[in-house]
């Protein structure tokens, strides 16, 4: 099985005849996905490549049934893109869009209270079940399908490298999950935690942090609490200097607050096997997911 996306999911592409839009559409198309339609108010009509372009969401929803919307908008505009997509009842928003106003992404979370829409995002590279589907930016070929191993990661890029190591050593992944670094997002890690723990054929999760907020403490009391599956635990910025945003507009440690050091001693101490060496990330999930 998987989360949050499968075999049977039908996406739509906001953004869809813009130049990011088209090139990783076609990518999710060459990997097997389902893209139903596109959306690019205006430009209603026409298609890119074999798809249909419509001016709105509603009207894509209602004519090809999509239920996943995946976002390349602007920044100044991808607020409204993500609210049209919830009114038209998407399950899961995927918005990749990277530099959304903190203000606008204050609007979108007050809208979404309330409504069955999931987001993931923005300023993340999005999601895929390997061999089944991928709403993202990511490379596909580093995924290997057949499970047993879940990975959730605030990290695009970190994302990319711990995947492409767990398959180097043989160790497929049911969903892997970029929820990105920005202060204010959708899904966080508590969301994917849970979803993981209740899938029956994932059977052991990496979970990959950065410095700033508070999100990787909070995971690690859920996964002490409530988690069964061994969870594996990287924190990027170890030696990041307090004060100075690293990456996304998230990291950055506040005070005592968000350093890699206490994320890090939060796992520990909640049960999270916990690997300090990037380099030997994939070896050191082997021993620990060896019954898995």
């Amino acid at each position: 099985m998987s989360i949050f996306v499968d075999k049977n999911t039908r996406l739509l592409v906001q953004g869809i005849t813009g130049r990011e839009g088209q090139f990783h559409t076609r990518q999710c198309v060459a990997y097997g996905t389902r893209v139903v339609a596109g959306v690019t108010p205006g430009k209603g009509g026409q298609k890119m490549d074999d798809i249909p372009v419509f001016h709105t969401v509603k009207e894509a929803v209602d004519q090809t049934g999509a239920n996943c919307s995946m976002i390349f908008v602007p920044p100044p505009f991808a607020a409204d893109a993500i609210m049209e997509a919830a009114d038209a009842k998407i399950n899961l928003i995927v918005a990749i869009t990277e530099g959304i106003p903190v203000l606008d992404m204050m609007r979108v979370k007050n809208d979404l209270e309330g409504k069955p829409s999931r987001l993931i995002g923005p300023n993340c590279p999005g999601i895929i079940t390997p061999g089944e589907c991928k709403a993202g930016i990511m490379p596909s070929p580093i995924h290997q399908p057949g499970g047993p191993i879940g990975v959730v990661s605030r990290s695009g890029t970190l994302t990319y490298e711990v995947v492409h190591q767990l398959s180097q050593e043989g160790i497929g992944q049911t969903t892997c999950i970029g929820i990105g670094g920005d202060p204010i997002c959708g899904t966080d890690f508590i969301d994917c935690l849970d979803a993981f723990e209740k899938d029956p054929e994932t059977s052991g999760v990496v979970l990959v942090g950065e410095i700033g907020g508070t999100s990787e403490e909070e995971a690690s009391e859920f996964i002490a609490q409530n988690m069964t599956k061994p969870v594996v635990g990287f924190i990027a910025g170890l030696t990041a200097p307090p004060g100075r945003r690293m990456g996304h507009a998230g990291a950055i440690i506040s005070g005592r607050s968000g350093t890699a050091t206490g994320k890090i001693a939060a796992m520990k101490k909640n049960g999270i096997h916990v690997c300090e060496d990037l380099g030997d990330f994939g070896r050191f999930c082997t021993t620990v997911f060896k019954d898995a």
